[in-house]
């Protein structure tokens, strides 16, 4: 048994195009927007959406695109369960497994990264 959730929504936007994207997306959602200093391709745009992380991520010259991020406390069980549920595996980055669902949407899958009462109180649970 192990549990997930959606832990953040991700808004990726080539790097030419972050500095825009920001300011529309802060602007547009009524939060405001910082950069992490420890990952500079995220910049989070707080409380946008209450209880899940919302940031526009530099992806270099991808095509824009939302992806959301699943966080886990078990990473091999959840990943295998989407990929039951049809997902496709696509590549490892860091610590997450990158899949694409059907109709062809990214997600990543990640260690918990929420807090742990968060964690605790919203995530589901899968036999």
């Amino acid at each position: 048994m192990h549990r997930s959730r959606v832990y953040a929504l991700l808004i990726d936007t080539p790097e030419a195009e972050a500095a825009a994207a920001t300011a529309f997306w802060s602007a547009a959602l009524g939060s405001p927007a910082q950069r992490d200093p420890d990952q500079p391709q995220f910049t989070v745009v707080h409380e946008a959406i209450p209880g899940i992380v919302t940031a526009i991520q530099q992806t270099g010259d991808d095509a824009p695109r939302f992806h959301i991020d699943i966080e886990t406390d078990d990473l091999e069980a959840e990943t295998e369960r989407l990929l039951a549920l049809g997902a496709e595996r696509v590549t490892t980055w860091l610590d997450c497994q990158v899949l694409r669902a059907p109709g062809g949407h990214l997600l990543c899958v990640l260690p918990v990264h929420s807090a742990q009462e968060v964690f605790a109180a919203q995530a589901n649970t899968w036999p």
